[in-house]
């Protein structure tokens, strides 16, 4: 079995995959100071709760937070006895090489969606993340990840608002039921729900106008689902795009003897 383990600013997120499916996918917040030996325990404490026994015998990472790869490598080597492939390494080849600035090292996270993107949907992708930072993600036509656009997250946004204006309070980011608030949570919901949507309208027609070719828009990420209800933002949602990716650029390496 495959451990995906895919590591952001804000959440860890692993998921087992045997070769066809997804078997399960469990989140817990980004810690680096999370020992291998408290991983391990949490993740057998889950697995025998879901009634899963299977033997994982390979892994991959994608790492945003380099604190946290060491003791998830110790993890792989102490208890699943194997050495875990870490996109955005010299030694994970990727199925087609970025093309970016010399010197340029693009997100791991960026490299799985660009590799889940363009196995599900072919190239000319453009894949709208939603985590810590809103990132959007160039796919060209032959898979590689060709650059993109990094915003700050949504929730970012809202609790830099609350910590700065001392009058506002937090919110939970929602559609509102209209643009015009009639309180002061109505308010920041309205401006912080349509102001994004207006950002993600505004960035990906640009993207399109520069790039000069037809381009799918994938939305990905937890806020996804809520932005596709307000406007036609995205040709599809999909909750499992990055690991999906992993798994694509695990059979890559393997395939090529790695």
């Amino acid at each position: 079995m495959l451990l995906c383990i895919d590591t952001g600013n804000t959440n860890t997120v692993f998921s087992i995959w045997d070769g066809k499916t997804f078997l399960a996918t469990w989140r817990a917040s980004t810690e680096h100071q999370r020992t291998a030996d408290q991983y391990f325990v949490w993740l057998n404490t889950l697995m025998k709760a879901n009634d899963l026994h299977v033997t994982i015998d390979a892994v991959i990472i994608s790492s945003t937070v380099p604190r946290v790869v060491f003791n998830l490598r110790v993890l792989c080597d102490r208890y699943f006895h194997c050495r875990p492939l870490v996109v955005g390494k010299p030694e994970c080849l990727l199925p087609v090489e970025p093309r970016v600035d010399p010197g340029t090292r693009p997100g791991p996270d960026r490299l799985a969606n660009a590799a889940g993107a363009f196995d599900r949907h072919g190239g000319d992708i453009i894949v709208v993340d939603f985590g810590t930072a809103t990132n959007f993600d160039v796919v060209g036509t032959d898979g590689a990840y060709v650059g993109g656009v990094i915003a700050p997250g949504v929730n970012l946004s809202l609790e830099a608002l609350h910590q700065r204006a001392a009058a506002l309070p937090h919110v939970d980011i929602t559609q509102p039921e209209q643009v015009i608030g009639m309180n002061t949570v109505a308010c920041i919901q309205s401006g912080v729900f349509w102001g994004y949507t207006g950002l993600i309208m505004g960035i990906t027609r640009r993207i399109r106008e520069e790039y000069g070719r037809k381009m799918q828009v994938v939305g990905t990420g937890g806020l996804a689902p809520l932005f596709a209800q307000g406007e036609d933002l995205f040709d599809v949602v999909e909750d499992d795009l990055t690991m999906h990716g992993l798994t694509v650029i695990h059979a890559f390496n393997k395939e090529n003897g790695n």
